[in-house]
């Protein structure tokens, strides 16, 4: 399905409407044959797109952008005095989660969060670094999703830029309001228990439920990276959280096996030594981001299964328009440039064999 050159997309005047009326609506009007293609499909294309080595080059790109995106949280919550009382919460409850070997690692960086500087020009300065250095990852993972929709990048560099960095910037806002959920829920719920009269059974109640607000947040993340990265018009955004459930729900039990196998069976200190945290995190980034890009492919082929079964011809590329095509169709230009002065060079060379007194060289040299 992957064809060989993907700089060849259907215009989007051309492309069917997203939302075509011929395509199923809900997935309970996707046929069995249609399910039974897309279960197929998308283990294939999952290897097919080089999802494992995208998944280590997102890695990369978590490791660069996760500590500038935390110190940009933590300048956002001094704001509201909060920034170390929610970090410091945070770090409790992953301390009973997280690897003993990892931890002894994370724990210090994280903690040296806590001295970001206070607003003001710290805040600024902090906010800009990780925009820049957080949207490195959101353009990354554009990147893949761009390469399992088999659609090239078409915006250009200012338009794209914009749209990563103002995503990036609403991801950090999202993290600032979990944060804040999860550190000042408690106080707020007792007290409007106390003026209803509920007292210890609000926060009791809030407490089961903020996990599924916390939950909740995470699921509209996943859906934006799934539907805002990829240079490519989605169907509308409830498609997008059938993959995207299915990767958080796997990566959540994907990390709790993980960190039992390594808390109980792995002897990673014996291999690693010193590094042994940096190695586990590492490979539990790797695993999450490997899972997230399975989900994203879970999507597109559950896309193509919508459209086959609408009888439009998505057996090798999708039928979605791109966003836009601007800055491939100069690409495409200046290769097709290329391809001619290369032709030129060539057929040159075949006029100068053929013509042995154009080059002015004896017989013997040629």
């Amino acid at each position: 399905m992957n064809s060989s050159s993907t700089e060849h997309r259907n215009d989007p005047a051309d492309a069917p409407h997203p939302e075509d009326d011929r395509k199923p609506d809900s997935p309970t009007e996707v046929t069995k044959p249609s399910w039974k293609y897309i279960l197929r499909t998308t283990v294939r294309e999952f290897s097919a797109d080089g999802c494992t080595d995208l998944a280590a080059g997102l890695t990369y790109r978590t490791v660069l952008s996760i500590f500038p995106a935390l110190i940009a949280l933590v300048s956002i919550l001094s704001l509201f005095g909060q920034s170390e009382s929610s970090v410091t919460a945070v770090l409790d409850q992953a301390e009973g989660i997280v690897p003993a070997d990892m931890w002894q690692t994370v724990r210090p960086a994280l903690e040296s969060i806590l001295t970001a500087p206070a607003p003001g020009l710290g805040l600024i300065i902090g906010l800009l670094t990780a925009l820049w250095s957080a949207s490195s990852y959101t353009k990354a993972f554009g990147r893949a999703m761009n390469t399992i929709h088999d659609v090239p990048e078409g915006r250009g560099a200012i338009k794209l830029n914009v749209q990563m960095y103002l995503l990036t910037a609403l991801f950090l806002i999202l993290g600032v309001i979990g944060l804040l959920i999860f550190v000042l829920s408690g106080p707020v719920a007792q007290a409007v228990g106390d003026a209803i009269g509920l007292g210890g059974v609000a926060v009791t109640i809030w407490n089961v439920v903020k996990w599924f607000v916390l939950a909740a947040i995470v699921v509209l993340v996943v859906d934006l990276l799934y539907y805002a990265t990829p240079n490519v018009k989605q169907p509308k955004f409830r498609w997008m959280s059938i993959g995207a459930l299915l990767a958080i729900v796997v990566a959540v039990l994907a990390s709790l096996g993980f960190f039992l196998y390594v808390s109980n069976f792995g002897n990673y200190n014996a291999t690693y030594g010193a590094l042994a945290g940096v190695i586990i995190m590492l490979l539990w980034i790797y695993i999450i981001n490997a899972i997230l890009l399975f989900g994203a492919e879970v999507d597109s082929e559950i896309e193509r299964g919508r459209e086959l079964q609408a009888g439009m011809p998505a057996e090798e590329e999708l039928q979605l328009p791109a966003r836009d095509t601007k800055a491939s169709d100069k690409r495409e230009k200046k290769y097709q440039e290329d391809l001619e002065r290369g032709r030129n060079l060539r057929e040159s060379a075949g006029r100068s064999q053929e013509d042995p007194h154009r080059t002015g060289k004896p017989d013997a040299q040629r």
